[in-house]
């Protein structure tokens, strides 16, 4: 008999591993649960979540309560009686009465080898910290954040070049290769849950445009990390001359700054600016309000006075960079 699923996700990160459940023989997927359609873009149009465009091309039921705090929307849960919920991406903290719901309880995955970055950036930081690998964590769920015994878990290195964007997508994908075996194992008895060294746990934090500010009297490298890390959102940025710059893509120079740090040199190719460290070349920028270009087209456009310098974070009062849980 096959294993009754239910679904909860929402953004594009859980697409692959309901794609993956759906085509396996092993499972039927009575309900997949995701967010309300959200207003979105210019338009301020409603958007509906990634997941209810994949599960309506599937031919899966949906079902989209505002919150699972709700007694009606956890009743309608229970009326589908399924042998195990599997969460990805959700949105939501579930309580004690949604994770009682099934026999086996709910598997949840998440982009990191827990216990480290428990939170919801973990992959932003492992690239903040320039962390060497990072994985997939496959846990069952309990009332504590990220806190549950880990089912399974895989591993990748990581070369130096990822964005969030780019490793979100990866990661993503050893989710879908991952959880159809695992659930099918968990659900026969065949998988142990293995409890997380909370001593070892370290923590994240909420993505913020604030967070996304660049100190230039950073390293060099760090800058480069922060910029990969906020790629695609909310992108790494600095002031200029009053407005705002985000800086796409960047390069480390070899050659030690030796102006202050956030001094434009526009006349070099591509446009470099001194750090607390060496000089990072930009590569690709956003002025506000306009599309992204080429730092090069960027720096032939734009006029400034010979030593212009991005806005040091103090003369604003906002913080730099977000904690990494390192």
């Amino acid at each position: 008999m096959a294993i009754s699923v239910v679904f909860l996700g929402s953004p594009a990160f859980a697409v692959p591993s309901l794609r993956a459940l759906a085509s396996d023989a092993r499972f039927t997927i009575p309900l997949v649960v995701t967010q309300p359609d959200r207003p979105a873009g210019r338009g301020r149009q409603p958007r509906p979540p990634a997941v209810k465009e994949a599960a309506l091309e599937l031919g899966l039921p949906v079902f989209q309560p505002e919150t699972l705090r709700d007694p009606d929307a956890v009743e309608q849960l229970a009326t589908v009686a399924p042998d195990v919920m599997v969460v990805v991406a959700y949105g939501e903290i579930l309580r004690q009465v949604v994770l009682d719901l099934a026999p086996h309880g709910c598997l949840n995955v998440h982009p990191s080898l827990l216990p480290r970055y428990r939170g919801s950036s973990p992959v932003q930081a492992a690239i903040l910290n320039g962390d060497a690998e990072t994985g997939v964590s496959i846990i069952k769920l309990i009332r504590h954040m990220d806190a549950g015994p880990i089912v399974a878990q895989r591993r990748i290195p990581l070369d130096g070049t990822e964005t969030a964007g780019t490793l979100s997508e990866r990661l993503a994908n050893l989710a879908a290769e991952m959880l159809p075996d695992v659930v099918a194992g968990w659900v026969a008895g065949k998988l142990n849950a293995v409890p997380q060294d909370d001593e070892a746990a370290t923590y994240t934090r909420e993505l913020t445009t604030a967070g996304a500010r660049i100190d230039w009297r950073q390293d060099a490298a760090a800058i480069e990390r922060l910029v990969r890390a906020m790629q695609p959102w909310p992108k790494a940025w600095s002031f200029l001359e009053g407005r705002r710059l985000a800086i796409l893509a960047c390069d480390i120079s070899q050659a030690v700054s030796t102006e202050p740090p956030g001094t434009i040199n526009l006349t070099a190719q591509p446009p470099r600016v001194s750090t607390g460290s060496t000089d990072l070349l930009l590569l690709r920028v956003q002025p506000e309000g306009k599309r992204e270009m080429s730092a090069e087209d960027w720096a032939r456009g734009v006029r400034l006075p010979r030593g212009a310098r991005f806005a040091p974070v103090e003369e604003v009062g906002e913080g730099s960079g977000p904690q990494a849980g390192a």
